[in-house]
């Protein structure tokens, strides 16, 4: 049953995908908000089909509030990386910059509005993420981001990367952590098991705070649900 929901929504996902990213090139000229509609319109339509075809239900232990944060969330699989686009309202995200140049896709995630990441690029990689994320936070945008920089499977907490002390420490903003378990029914692969996806929203961590307390405090956060 497992392989056989995953087919379905590998079937119906990707294609949907492409319709989105087609009607988001029309949508573009028609505006920021028709394309941001379309944008969240996709995401909605992930969450119908994680929700419909893969029997997958969320459950919230605490809310995201509205306006510039820096959310930080711990990263397991693709289901938390497209649900950021509905559940933390317009964010601007930091991903792989691969991602951002893919075809087609590439093009609408850059004009939505992303923080691609080169991870070889070192500080000219930081100076930039850094100047995007100013941007984001002046239009009153969440930036959200994956401070271990990569998906790791359900248990694991490796270290932050150190671009999230750089962009917490030029943006200012406040944080809020965000724990999951997504991993334990999407494992990397292609089954997808049905079933529960935990999430928990930390306390909100001010801003000013040392590296060490800063990286301590929000490791601990988004690992809450580890175990």
């Amino acid at each position: 049953m497992a392989f056989l929901r995953s087919l379905v929504f590998t079937l119906l996902f990707y294609p949907g995908t492409l319709v989105y990213v087609l009607a988001s090139f029309v949508a573009a000229a028609f505006g920021t908000k028709a394309l941001r509609t379309t944008v969240h319109g996709w995401a909605y339509f992930h969450y119908w089909l994680v929700r419909k075809v893969l029997g997958i239900r969320f459950e919230w232990d605490g809310d995201l509030p509205p306006g510039p944060y820096l959310i930080a969330v711990k990263h397991q699989a693709m289901v938390e990386a497209v649900d950021t686009l509905r559940f933390a309202r317009t964010p601007v995200v930091v991903m792989k910059r691969e991602l951002s140049h893919m075809p087609l896709f590439g093009w609408v995630t850059r004009k939505y509005g992303v923080i691609g990441v080169d991870r070889d690029a070192g500080a000219k990689a930081l100076r930039e993420m850094m100047v995007k994320g100013k941007e984001a936070a002046a239009d009153g945008r969440p930036v959200i981001i994956f401070p271990e920089g990569t998906r790791v499977p359900f248990g694991e907490a490796p270290e932050l990367r150190p671009g999230f002390a750089g962009l917490y420490r030029v943006l200012g903003l406040p944080v809020i952590p965000v724990a999951h378990d997504s991993g334990k029914i999407w494992p990397r692969g292609f089954i997808k098991h049905s079933g529960v996806i935990r999430f928990k929203v930390g306390e909100i961590i001010p801003p000013g705070l040392k590296r060490e307390e800063i990286e301590a405090r929000v490791h601990a956060a988004i690992n809450a649900l580890n175990s």
